[in-house]
């Protein structure tokens, strides 16, 4: 069974690590910001239509909300919402520093 704090607390953490508040999130999902913030508390629940629109305002998998994933898979996760949210004709520049870290801590 899903524990809707669970849910809400990956909601938040998702959120507040692609830069959006509350009520951004609210208006981009169409629902009042204090929804959203029973959502991220657990004290309400959501519907399908909803947790649909979530999932892509979030850049996370609908599974991930619901279930979570381990701390590697959701350290992916966050590194993969970051770099969908990066506008695609900034990619190429995001790709290159990517490149020059990683060369850079092999060394």
């Amino acid at each position: 069974m899903t524990n809707s704090s669970e849910i809400g607390t990956r909601m938040k953490a998702q959120r507040e690590l692609l830069g959006l508040t509350r009520e951004e999130l609210a208006e981009r999902l169409d629902i009042t910001p204090r929804f959203c913030y029973d959502l991220e508390l657990g004290l309400k629940g959501m519907s399908i239509p909803t947790l649909c629109k979530l999932s892509n305002v979030l850049k996370v998998s609908a599974d991930y909300l619901l279930f979570g994933e381990s701390p590697e898979e959701q350290g992916i996760s966050n590194s993969l919402a970051l770099l969908k949210s990066c506008p695609a004709e900034k990619r190429d520049f995001l790709n290159q520093i990517i490149s020059i870290y990683l060369q850079a801590v092999k060394e």
